[in-house]
């Protein structure tokens, strides 16, 4: 077997002892593809649904409660910054993630203004021409589909809606991988990432300034005009909403892509039938997402002493939702860890659930559609190099860093 063939296979047999509640930590995404960690969350699922880590930590399994904590945002705050530092620090206006209502519900009308379902679909050209030119540039029957169009796609996208020079993409790829590579347990690492986010920082102030001078039809001209209560959104507010954008939105599209060519690879007699009908293609994407979500887990925090699950855990703790085990959840979906696309996948939880739905969802799987169907357009055969060990993100992002294709053309 291929070293990407375990890649998201659960044994029909009861799992292995892995490690677990013992150990005081989840396995990682390495070195198997994420086989261990799959094992680990069903077992979790069936025997310690909620578990308090050695570091005092909650984590939730189950497919119904993640989803009933993600619901209820006056219970479970989204500010895990100022709640965790006991209002010492405070996250921007910009990030969504990190803030609750009634400031999120304001922040996130104003920069849904550039993800309504018009303005995403009225950008399928201009992706289709951009994820063209990009396979132009292949110029071999092997190739890595994460450097070559994965990465770069959505990067570029990203600095077309803000408005800065398409250009500097290589530079916002720079960045993003330096913030994705960050290990919170390792001082030096942290130290790169806050080094990193005053390069963004200062790279993103030229541009708000700019635009403070003189308005321009963009992501950041708009922040600039914009206000919550009648006061405008300060530097601080815009930089934090635009690195946001840079890492979720290209992370999620760059690892969205890379699965998908994974469930195919293991699927060639569905890569067939999708190759003759790509009217399959978004069903294909939707069990991608079930399947392989491109984010293992988030974290909420409760405002008061709460019951999970039959456990009590005490306000201001941080509490992992895992949406990849609720994904798997046997109590939510048949044979999960089947690929089954078309199956209804309305509860899964790759993009969140609730009033921090990911903003981005359509755009992500707008470009995950385009690339597919051009890379079928490109290619009569597509595989993952058999000779390829791949690897993978960490515990937090369930993807491929590097995705070695071997293809023939069409």
């Amino acid at each position: 077997m291929a070293q990407h063939d375990s890649v998201d296979v659960l044994p029909d047999a009861p799992p292995p002892r892995v490690p677990g509640p013992e150990v005081g930590k989840a396995p990682t995404v390495e070195p198997d593809g994420g086989a261990t960690l799959l094992a680990w969350l069903r077992r979790m699922r069936d025997e310690q649904p909620v578990w308090r880590d050695e570091a005092g930590n909650t984590h939730v399994f189950r497919h119904q409660e993640v989803q009933r904590i993600l619901s209820d945002p006056a219970t479970f705050s989204s500010d895990t910054v100022g709640r965790l530092s006991g209002g010492e620090r405070q996250a921007p206006r910009g990030t969504l993630l990190l803030l609750d209502p009634p400031l999120h519900s304001k922040m996130r009308r104003l920069v849904s203004r550039a993800f309504t379902t018009g303005l995403i679909a009225g950008l399928e050209p201009w992706i289709t021409e951009l994820t063209t030119e990009l396979l132009d540039a292949v110029d071999s029957d092997h190739f890595d589909l994460v450097d070559a169009v994965a990465n770069p796609l959505p990067v570029t996208v990203i600095a077309g809606m803000l408005g800065v020079p398409l250009s500097d993409r290589s530079l916002f790829q720079g960045w993003a991988d330096q913030l994705l590579s960050t290990d919170p347990d390792d001082p030096q690492s942290v130290q790169r990432m806050e080094e990193t986010a005053v390069r963004i920082s200062g790279y993103l102030q030229e541009f708000i300034t700019a635009r403070r001078e003189r308005s321009h039809d963009d992501l950041l001209g708009t922040l600039v005009q914009a206000g919550i209560d009648g006061e405008r959104l300060t530097d601080e507010d815009i930089v934090s909403f635009a690195t946001l954008l840079l890492l979720a939105g290209h992370i999620t599209t760059s690892v969205l892509v890379g699965n998908t060519v994974l469930c195919l690879d293991r699927h060639p007699e569905l890569l067939r039938t999708v190759r003759e009908d790509r009217s399959l293609i978004p069903a294909l994407i939707e069990e991608t997402l079930r399947l392989r979500p491109p984010f293992t887990r988030i974290e909420r925090v409760p405002v008061r002493e709460v019951e999970i699950g039959g456990v009590t855990v005490a306000p201001d703790t941080l509490v992992h939702l895992w949406l990849l085990s609720a994904n798997h959840d046997e109590r939510a979906f048949e044979d999960p860890a089947a690929f089954v696309p078309g199956r209804s996948n309305a509860r899964q939880a790759a993009f969140g659930h609730g009033i921090h739905y990911c903003i981005g969802a359509p755009l992500a799987r707008l470009e995950g559609r385009i690339v597919i169907d051009l890379l079928l357009d490109r290619f009569s055969d597509i595989r993952v190099d058999p000779g390829a060990r791949l690897s993978y993100h960490g515990t937090n992002v369930y993807g491929a860093r590097h995705l070695p294709l071997a293809v023939k053309r069409a």
